[in-house]
């Protein structure tokens, strides 16, 4: 099958969304699929306002006829809601064509702790731009019930996996960092709500693994106390998850949480709120521990078992994941040139 991909997410960028794509393609590719990425880094892009490491495609829907003509895939699939998943959409709309979207980030809760606008407001307009879709991909069952109770329809699971070979346990990194050691893996933005992490009162020491907007703010106000070690990726992120006592992963209004079975894949347990995501992924006192007091879920979590962890997180697979993706597509009758 001939699938083409459309996200305004896609490498450079470093974020879940990214990753699941990419493992995705490869799974696809792997089974003798072609995939086609429509995504920034194929047009003019400016920086996303208070987000600037997210480019944004400038007028997409001028060269989106070409590459669709071009490519003639046999199913689509939306991936985002920003000016390429909008460009994407109203092509097959226009054309009558069959189309898939996913819902892979909370952006009514993300743009409310940045701006405070009302998050009724843009599940509306969500809403509207997935009711067209033939299936609407989601990745755990307490994101499903709610988008459900919200209004949205024909929603399906799409879950997501991890990659074994990367993530698994291994020797820890030489430091001198007191343990036990508390860690945040992520993008540092306000919408991961990372000071409810570094305001608990915790032994050993605390470390926070990524950059993003608010990493200056927060290291003005933690630095004595906490270890900044900016973004990391592929063997060296790895040798950061299996350094860690506790994976604490402090967000609520993630749909899944990659780095949670990326941290249980090294052995390493994890404490999270009982919200969305962790809900889904975490096996409770089995893999972690997830509590409405943070800092008592992230000492009970030291306890638990890292062979145990290790256990539950083979439990998911890119290859099981990408099998659910293709159930759902829609194929169509191929698009034709521009």
């Amino acid at each position: 099958m001939r699938i083409l991909l459309a996200s305004d997410a896609w490498a450079p960028q470093v974020n879940g969304v990214v990753v699941t794509l990419q493992n995705t393609k490869r799974e696809l590719e792997a089974a003798s699929h072609k995939v086609e990425v429509v995504g920034p880094d194929r047009f003019l892009t400016l920086p996303c306002p208070t987000y600037p490491e997210i480019r944004l495609a400038l007028w997409p829907a001028r060269a989106l006829p070409r590459i669709v003509g071009s490519f003639q895939p046999d199913a689509v699939h939306i991936a985002t809601e920003g000016p390429i998943g909008i460009a994407m959409r109203r092509l097959c709309l226009r054309r009558g064509i069959s189309f898939t979207t996913s819902y892979h980030t909370r952006f009514p809760e993300y743009l409310h702790a940045r701006t405070r606008l009302p998050t009724a407001w843009t599940y509306s307009w969500l809403r509207r731009f997935h009711a067209p879709a033939q299936a609407v991909m989601v990745s755990t069952a307490a994101i499903q019930d709610d988008l459900r109770q919200r209004g949205f329809e024909r929603l399906v699971r799409w879950s997501r996996g991890v990659d074994t070979t990367l993530f698994r346990p291994a020797p820890r990194l030489k430091n001198d960092w007191a343990r036990p050691i508390f860690m945040f893996v992520g993008r540092v933005a306000v919408e991961k709500n990372i000071g409810a992490f570094l305001d608990l009162d915790l032994p050993g020491t605390k470390v926070v693994v990524g950059d993003g907007p608010q990493r200056t703010s927060l290291q003005r106000r933690f630095g004595d106390t906490v270890v900044f070690t900016g973004a990391k990726a592929g063997e060296e992120l790895a040798a950061h998850f299996r350094s860690a006592d506790v994976l604490v992963f402090p967000s609520r209004t993630d749909t899944f949480g990659l780095v949670l079975i990326e941290a249980m894949a090294c052995g390493t347990p994890v404490a999270a709120y009982p919200v969305p995501g962790p809900l889904d992924v975490v096996k409770q006192g089995e893999s972690g521990m997830l509590d409405e007091d943070l800092r008592r879920a992230a000492l009970a979590a030291l306890e638990l078992d890292r062979d145990k962890v290790l256990r539950h997180a083979l439990s998911f697979s890119w290859g099981n994941a990408t099998s659910q993706f293709l159930q759902h597509l829609r194929p169509h009758a191929q698009l034709g040139s521009a």
